[in-house]
């Protein structure tokens, strides 16, 4: 599933090539008045895309990793959980985000904001993971 293609309606030229790219924090260099391509997002933010797709966050279970209520997640399922991983993951039938964590006692739903409690795992035929956050869309 496509996230954007394409020009976005009302941008010139110039617009894009302002914003493909990195942006410097000096004075712009006038090469960049000379892009002529497309800005191609599914390039840029995702790796498979027949197995991503976006999510829309609700709560404010990890906001100190930069995730907030509202944000768009691209998560891709092909991906190998690992300890550390930001996860779609649901269990006991609900759909949550959180840092997976493998520790010797089992595995461990860990919250990155302390208002909120880590789940430990005591089945982990009740855990599903449904893909791996590789980036978050934040609306400024």
């Amino acid at each position: 599933m496509p996230v954007f293609s394409g020009n976005t309606p009302g941008t010139s030229s110039r617009s894009q090539a302002m914003s493909d790219g990195d942006a410097a924090s000096g004075f712009p260099s006038p090469s960049r008045d000379y892009f002529d391509g497309r800005i191609d997002l599914n390039r840029h933010l995702i790796r498979d895309i027949t197995s991503t797709y976006v999510v829309r966050v609700a709560g404010e279970s990890m906001t100190g990793t930069g995730i907030s209520d509202g944000d768009e997640l691209i998560v891709d399922r092909s991906l190998t959980p690992r300890d550390g991983s930001v996860v779609v993951a649901v269990l006991n039938g609900e759909l949550i985000v959180r840092r997976l964590r493998l520790t010797g006692r089992g595995i461990v739903l860990a919250a990155e904001n302390p208002d909120y409690e880590d789940i430990s795992v005591s089945d982990p035929a009740e855990l599903s993971v449904w893909g791996v956050v590789t980036r978050c869309l934040h609306h400024v």
